[in-house]
């Protein structure tokens, strides 16, 4: 071989080196790499679950101690595969790749491989990371409560909606556009928005509801507890709570509430009356949390008997005692008549209270919060969601839960979804996530809602609090939500019941503020 050979051979050998390392950069190809037996540490714990289709990016941190990082995602084939690449572990997908790659795979297997370069030089792959897309969407909006973990004032209270497709969030109303006041207790008929309540409170406009209807907006002058919408649209069963907080001395979640006075009541839309039965309002009773089935047949509520003579002491005698059953009466829309309460579950048999019951829309499910005492499960670390097959009334609970407070849930339209409040971060604050749920009511490992920055939650001190799906966005504006709540005109409605009704103005908020 002639020297002029072999420098042919050493500059062909280069030019196929070089080329080499363009091919690999622009495949996403680490070369040489050692593979590791376990999966990466990532956050959000974004494994092992089933999303919907339409979510936005799952952006995500890797937790591994490395110089440079590569993630492959793809689904069936696998030269489609997005590339994501970051110095410091924080991957961002790129929305528009996310999408088409979702769309494409719905009802497969999406795949995650995570490369972490040492700082050596040598690049490690790890094992993947499975997780499954739903045929299934969930409603592409959350309406959520995002406050602080208040102790004694109102303030810097909001309620915002939040495109689950995307990352955009705009505000429905905040508490600054009245006096600072609180909004809370926001409820919509059947995953819309075109009948929706809130609860307001201000030491400036006092206590109301507004009532937005198909994007007219009225201020009832009373203030709605829990609510529940009739199918029909035509009524809204709501409870009046005597609601106070406390304080317990030596335990992780010092917060505490009783409902030293509670009864139900329903409003009628067209001739803006306020009813009650003594079926649903008993003297000896705390009756809470409506919840009409979807053929608006039965309304399910929580009730449970008072133990205390004087309802006004805080905290009253045997409070840790009260425990509720889950309950339902019949209902004839047509004629306005009630059935006779019967006990679906009673805590006798839990040795628990029984508290929020939803139902699934397609009516085949009932889903609940357990916990040891009272009528608050967010701040009882021992709040458990269950789910009964109203057919059979089996009951059991929910793989979903963790060591902290698992409550406050609510479906997507089709069923398929459900999004509760969840402190399994760590125990101080709560967050929403969202589970998939199968047509034999098995519910799948929970996610976390995605954030555009994957590291949002790190530092996030607020709380996301009553998530609520629905199908389309919220139009009418935070504008005329708040000139509503500062308007004098309001719907005077005479009150059948005034006992579980506190009366005079607001001379102590902290008793009224809650998560």
């Amino acid at each position: 071989m002639t020297r002029k050979q072999v420098v042919l051979m050493l500059v062909a050998a280069v030019v196929l080196a070089v080329g080499w390392i363009g091919f690999s950069r622009r495949t996403g190809s680490v070369g040489d790499y050692t593979e590791v037996a376990r999966q990466a540490k990532i956050r959000p714990d974004y494994t092992g679950t089933v999303i919907p289709v339409n979510i936005a990016p799952m952006n995500f941190v890797v937790q591994e101690e490395g110089e440079k990082y590569l993630a492959k995602i793809y689904g069936a084939d696998e030269k489609k595969a997005i590339t994501v690449r970051s110095k410091a572990g924080k991957m961002k997908i790129p929305k528009g790749k996310w999408k088409k790659l979702l769309q494409n795979n719905k009802g497969g297997q999406l795949f995650l491989d995570i490369y972490v370069r040492q700082d050596d030089g040598k690049w490690r792959r790890f094992e993947k990371i499975v997780n499954t897309i739903a045929y299934e969407e969930i409603d592409s909006y959350l309406v959520y409560r995002f406050i602080k973990p208040l102790y004694n004032w109102w303030y810097s209270i909001g309620v915002y909606q939040r495109n689950l497709e995307s990352f955009d969030r705009t505000e429905v109303l905040h508490g600054r556009s009245f006096g600072n006041g609180c909004v809370n207790c926001h409820t919509f008929l059947n995953n819309r928005p075109d009948r929706m309540t809130m609860g307001i409170r201000s030491t400036v406009y006092g206590s109301s509801t507004l009532l937005a209807i198909d994007g007219k907006v009225s201020n009832i002058g009373t203030k709605w507890g829990y609510t529940s919408w009739h199918p029909s649209g035509e009524l809204a069963v709501y409870s009046l709570n005597k609601v106070r907080q406390f304080f317990h001395r030596i335990r992780m979640e010092q917060r505490d509430v009783i409902d030293l006075d509670s009864a139900l009541v329903y409003y009628v839309v067209d001739t803006q009356e306020v009813k009650t039965i003594s079926q649903i309002a008993e003297k000896d009773r705390l009756e809470t949390y409506p919840a009409w089935s979807p053929d608006g047949g039965y309304l399910y509520f929580c009730s449970a008997p008072i133990l205390w003579e004087n309802r006004n002491t805080l905290p009253p005698e045997n409070y840790d005692k009260v425990r509720y059953d889950l309950k339902r009466i019949s209902y004839d829309m047509a004629t306005d008549q009630w059935g006779q309460v019967e006990t679906v579950l009673s805590s006798q048999e839990t040795d628990k209270s029984i508290l929020l019951p939803r139902i699934t829309p397609d009516g085949r499910f009932l889903v609940f919060t357990m916990c040891n005492y009272g009528c608050f499960p967010v701040y009882s670390p021992d709040s458990d969601l269950y789910i009964m097959n109203l057919q059979t009334r089996h009951y059991r609970k929910m793989p979903v839960n963790s060591e902290y407070s698992d409550s406050w849930h609510s479906f997507s339209s089709n069923s398929r979804w459900m999004a509760f409040s969840s402190k399994k971060q760590g125990g101080l604050f709560t967050r929403t996530f969202f589970c998939y749920i199968d047509d034999n009511g098995e519910a799948y490992k929970p996610f976390v809602l995605p954030q555009k920055d994957a590291t949002y939650y790190d530092s996030l001190m607020q709380t996301y609090s009553v998530p609520e799906l629905l199908a389309e966005p919220i139009e009418v504006s935070s504008k005329n939500l708040a000139q509503a709540v500062r308007s004098t005109e309001k719907i005077e409605v005479n009150m059948p019941l005034t006992g579980a009704t506190p009366k005079g103005k607001l001379t102590e908020p902290w008793q009224q503020e809650r998560e």
